[in-house]
């Protein structure tokens, strides 16, 4: 596996070595949307905050359909922790971006408002997001802190969280079982 240089870091999965002791990234895959020479901007796709999209619906006074009430929230990273953004499957959504085949950000109420009411969609709805400074990330991957991985539709919008870490490693040919914690890193 070769390293993957700046320009191709967005989008990709980052994944969280064991020796990343920060807890806001503690066996994390985050989808990178963002990477250039000024820094990188990615989400967390598998970290559950502990209130579901009921609650989100509700205080922004929002519809939601029976079917929806139960879904998670996820923490998208310790930056901007009240900003919202939707991984989706829709393309009829109006205010988009498409970051991988099949896969489109949204950020704005006016998209996640339909998203809510309807009960085929995929989603991930994500809370803050993650951010690195200049060459900060290209030094922690140097240090052996992530491992990069292609991003798929699957990974993002359908595998469980909590075994997200577990079946993007597997993809890779990584038997998780098999990472030894190192030195930690902050």
């Amino acid at each position: 596996m070769t390293a993957p240089t700046s320009l191709s870091l967005a989008p990709g999965f980052l994944i969280a070595m064991p020796q990343l002791a920060d807890p806001n990234f503690k066996r994390s895959v985050i989808l990178m949307l963002e990477y250039s020479a000024a820094g990188g901007m990615g989400l967390i796709l598998n970290r559950p905050a502990p209130f579901g999209l009921r609650e989100v619906a509700k205080s922004q006074s929002m519809a939601v359909s029976t079917e929806r009430k139960a879904d998670a929230v996820y923490f998208g990273g310790p930056v901007e922790p009240h900003r919202g953004f939707v991984l989706h499957d829709r393309a009829e959504i109006d205010e988009k971006e498409e970051i991988i085949p099949g896969v489109y950000l949204s950020v704005t109420l006016d998209s996640l408002e339909p998203l809510l009411t309807d009960d085929a969609v995929k989603f991930r709805f994500c809370l803050g997001y993650a951010g690195w400074g200049p060459k900060q990330l290209d030094k922690e991957i140097a240090s052996g802190t992530w491992l990069f991985a292609e991003a798929t539709k699957l990974a993002v919008l359908e595998v469980e969280a909590l075994s997200l870490w577990e079946t993007v490693l597997q993809g890779m040919g990584v038997n998780p079982a098999m990472l030894v914690p190192g030195k930690g890193v902050h």
